[in-house]
């Protein structure tokens, strides 16, 4: 059987907290049966993706969803990587691509289908590799659900900028919500695109039902026409 090509995109940084990360994503998505393709910002959208996965990082240019940090409570912000994110995310949607964004994917995901983000949510964000657990519920009927699992999830939490309701895209669907903030949600207007605040790839902070988004993931992309530029 054929792998289906997806596309992973990650930080250049070669630092070793940077590349723990990434090979995270790279083991999760390959024993979930993916060709995966990394991209670096600066790098060119490849021809033939199946999917997109857009992972986690720094904070997405407040100039991107018409804001202007003048508190200066950006963290880590690329442009290049903007840039190419917002284009690969639009391209795959704009083809009916599946699509997973995963905590800065998630809140670009918004960003790219015409959302904001609130740019600094205190509570939710610790240093170094300590994690923020929390209890979530996901509705029953939902492509997350159907992904993972319906009823209570244990997750982990590493965002200090979020996606709130009245800063969700509209064609955006919110699938959980936590303390105030959009911590899940789903196109309506797509095949498959969902995204989630928390990090399923760590697998061993999440219940395993929150790491099997992967499988599904990958599943929906090996049913997906080749998309070329």
């Amino acid at each position: 059987m054929t792998r289906p090509r997806i596309a992973l995109t990650v930080s250049a940084a070669r630092t070793p907290r940077n590349l723990a990360a990434r090979e995270r994503y790279l083991r999760v998505l390959r024993d979930a049966g993916a060709e995966v393709v990394v991209l670096e910002p600066g790098d060119r959208i490849p021809p033939d993706l199946a999917g997109v996965c857009l992972s986690g990082g720094g904070d997405i240019a407040p100039e991107r969803y018409g804001e202007v940090d003048s508190e200066r409570r950006c963290e880590n912000v690329l442009p290049e990587r903007d840039a190419l994110e917002l284009a690969l995310a639009r391209q795959a949607m704009d083809g009916d691509l599946p699509v997973l964004g995963i905590c800065r994917g998630f809140q670009l995901i918004n960003v790219a289908l015409g959302g904001g983000l609130a740019m600094d949510v205190p509570g939710h964000q610790v240093k170094g590799d300590e994690v923020i657990e929390h209890v979530l519920e996901v509705a029953d009927g939902t492509k997350l659900a159907r992904a993972t699992a319906p009823g209570r999830m244990r997750v982990n939490s590493r965002h200090h900028q979020a996606v709130t309701p009245d800063r969700l895209a509209p064609s955006l669907r919110a699938t959980v919500r936590h303390d105030g903030l959009v911590e899940a949600f789903e196109s309506d207007a797509h095949r498959w695109v969902v995204g989630v605040q928390w990090h399923p790839e760590r697998t061993s902070e999440v219940d395993g039902a929150a790491a099997r988004i992967f499988g599904a993931f990958v599943a929906e992309a090996s049913r997906s026409p080749i998309a070329t530029p």
